[in-house]
């Protein structure tokens, strides 16, 4: 029995350890399943993180591509905007000066007579003055405004410059094309120089040549910059083209007295007190320096040191020893004088008002002041211009 009892217990143990090994067996088994299809499911994710990352990085270079095209196009399309403007603008002045050229029979007719009527006026005026020019207490009267505009003429080059003799009994007119030449045209009046169907002017050939747009004729000589030198100005006889005499200007040379007009380094001028120079001298930062000359000998009569910068100016000139400097943009603009300087200290930069020019835009190459006729000639970019200037007392600006 005991026998029995045994033998059947020893075949139940068997089958129990039969099963359980059958069973771990199988979990070992799906446990390596999974583990494999886990593995599969990291190396899949692993190659699409990296597949994600090329073509980010792919993107991002496509990007930072597209940004420097836009960067590029964008500045174009800024040059071409810039350029537009620049065309419609003188478009307007062609449109202008087409209409200028274009009147009727009877403004020409009364345009004559009041030219006529102004340049006799001006004369008178001149006479009347003959003394206060030469003296400098007689001469109190200060720019308050500039007035009109008048577009006479379109010849020669984008620069240049072009004026009356202011001396007594002179109406010549000359004109300066260019910024380097040895060729002066001129005419025996402002009338001639207005109309085409007058005999050619009268060519002057130099042996020299000038530089710059800053000449004057004051007396029938020619005053103006050598063209290769620093700083050497030279008097010249127009009547046989001969070299009266020359000086050296002192602190010239160095810098455009006009940043706007970078080749123009001495800029002569004419006014009531008689012949002055200006330059920039940047020992002085840069500042304009007027300079006295004797219109017969070139000496150096005195020398002022002004507050009024180079920087945007694009022209000057004087009324009764004060000097009114001219500004504007390198893109062109509407001018105005900004600056002062008075050498008998009666008027002052900060205490006068903003003077501006009547055309909205212009770009002045060289604007002359011419004392008898009370106005200002101005070359705007090949336009001969005039634009005619109202003075007052020294007294009247002051209180204002």
């Amino acid at each position: 029995m005991i026998w029995l009892f045994l033998f059947t217990l020893t075949l139940t143990l068997g089958s129990v350890q039969s099963q359980s090994s059958s069973q771990d067996a199988f979990i070992i088994q799906y446990l390596e399943r999974r583990l494999v299809q886990m593995e599969e499911r990291l190396s899949l994710c692993e190659q699409n993180t990296i597949s994600a990352t090329q073509k980010t990085y792919d993107l991002s270079s496509e990007i930072r591509g597209y940004l420097s095209t836009l960067n590029t196009l964008r500045s174009e399309v800024k040059s071409q905007v810039d350029g537009v403007s620049v065309r419609v603008d003188r478009v307007e002045r062609e449109l202008e000066y087409l209409e200028n050229k274009l009147p009727t029979q009877s403004d020409i007719e009364m345009e004559e007579v009041l030219l006529e009527q102004q340049i006799k006026a001006a004369e008178l005026e001149q006479l009347k003055k003959k003394a206060a020019i030469h003296v400098e207490n007689d001469c109190q009267t200060a720019l308050s405004q500039v007035k009109s505009l008048k577009i006479v003429k379109r010849a020669g080059d984008p620069n240049g410059c072009w004026f009356k003799d202011p001396s007594e009994g002179s109406d010549k007119v000359y004109l300066f094309s260019g910024f380097r030449n040895n060729t002066i045209l001129e005419y025996k009046s402002l009338k001639s120089f207005t109309k085409t169907s007058t005999p050619p002017a009268n060519e002057v050939q130099l042996p020299f040549y000038w530089q710059g747009t800053g000449h004057v004729v004051y007396n029938g000589f020619l005053y103006c910059h050598k063209a290769d030198t620093p700083n050497e100005i030279l008097k010249v006889d127009l009547l046989n083209g001969s070299v009266v005499d020359s000086m050296l200007l002192p602190g010239a040379g160095n810098l455009p007295v006009y940043s706007l007009n970078p080749n123009t380094y001495v800029d002569m001028a004419v006014d009531e007190l008689g012949l002055w120079v200006i330059h920039a001298d940047p020992e002085y930062g840069g500042n304009l320096v007027i300079t006295k000359l004797d219109k017969v000998s070139l000496t150096l009569e005195y020398t002022w040191d002004t507050q009024c910068r180079s920087r945007d100016a694009e022209g000057a000139f004087l009324i009764c020893g004060t000097l009114y400097v001219v500004y504007n943009t390198r893109y062109g603009g509407r001018s105005t004088v900004q600056c002062l300087y008075d050498i008998h200290d009666t008027i002052h930069s900060a205490e006068s008002p903003v003077i501006f020019f009547p055309k909205r835009y212009t770009s002045h190459s060289s604007i002359h002041y011419n004392p008898g006729d009370k106005q200002l000639y101005a070359w705007d970019d090949g336009y001969q211009t005039m634009y005619k200037v109202e003075t007052r007392s020294n007294t009247q600006i002051t209180s204002q």
